[in-house]
């Protein structure tokens, strides 16, 4: 597994994401959320991924216990990421971390992050209350989410520190992150962290000669017939140049998007299989010309 360093952080260049760990919402199910989601999170720690990135939100706390019990024993080996969603009023933030961090059963949060920017306050009202729990280290970094540019660098400037990271939907089928987020943090010692970097299985190249999936991926255009035919050229370049490499099509879509410096991924994974296969592609090096081509058909 390669890693990618930033504010002191050695990270994994592929994380896990776990969204699906307890949410109703992808209709895993009970076995999933008991039996599953724990034997990825522990195959994850043993190839080498130590970025796990969950949030309060994700199946209204049930993704963090999970999370949590998982990790037992193990948690010297994770970087562990949660996030706080912008409801309430500012000064209830660190009463929300305490109980993530119970959730979570961890004494401290490497990285905690606000999910989106509030609607209500601004970005100085829920940095007061980050800079706190920094300070009495229940809390190592804190990181943001869903923040355009600016939106990170007001961040930055009411906490008075480095916001390490902004965690943004980044994928072959979303590039605008690479125009301002991704040279911000090279330039300044940060991380951008891809969430759906596969376009939630688009890029799997699964789904296109099959029907739309039934969960909530069915309200994607992406997953659309007139979706699926805009897409064909992409999805055959990756399979294409997949086959030079004996890699997937996800695999290849990962690689493009960790070849950036400064750039790791959280990809869900539905089996310790898709795990493994997504851990694989950490260490998948494209060649130039293959990365060209996939630029000119994701533009």
């Amino acid at each position: 597994m390669r890693y990618a360093e930033a504010g002191g952080e050695r990270v994994s260049v592929i994380g896990l994401g776990t969204w699906q760990f307890g949410s109703r919402e992808w209709g895993y199910g009970r076995d999933y959320a008991e039996t599953v989601a724990p034997a990825i999170v522990h195959r994850a720690l043993e190839l080498g991924i130590n970025l796990v990135d969950t949030a309060e939100i994700y199946g209204l706390g049930a993704s963090e216990k999970i999370v949590g019990k998982a990790i037992r024993g193990s948690r010297e080996k994770v970087f562990l990421a949660t996030k706080v969603f912008p409801v309430g009023l500012p000064f209830m933030i660190p009463t929300r971390a305490q109980g993530s961090a119970r959730r979570l059963a961890v004494e401290h949060l490497d990285l905690y992050q606000k999910h989106w920017p509030s609607p209500l306050f601004p970005a100085g009202a829920a940095m007061a209350a980050f800079k706190a729990l920094v300070m009495t280290g229940l809390v190592e970094h804190v990181g943001v989410s869903n923040h355009n540019l600016a939106q990170w660098q007001a961040c930055d400037a009411a906490l008075g520190a480095a916001v390490l990271s902004n965690q943004v939907k980044f994928s072959l089928l979303d590039r605008s992150p690479e125009r301002e987020l991704v040279p911000f943090a090279q330039r300044n010692d940060r991380l951008v962290i891809a969430y759906s970097p596969l376009g939630q299985g688009v890029l799997s190249g699964r789904y296109q000669d099959h029907p739309t999936p039934r969960d909530l991926r069915r309200f994607r255009g992406d997953f659309s017939a007139d979706g699926r035919t805009r897409t064909q050229p992409l999805i055959a370049a990756l399979r294409e140049i997949g086959g030079r490499h004996q890699a997937t099509p996800a695999q290849v879509a990962l690689a493009w998007l960790v070849a950036k410096p400064n750039v790791v991924a959280i990809p869900g994974a539905s089996s310790v299989k898709q795990l493994e296969e997504n851990a694989a592609a950490g260490d998948l090096a494209l060649e130039r010309d293959e990365l060209a081509r996939l630029d000119s058909l994701s533009s």
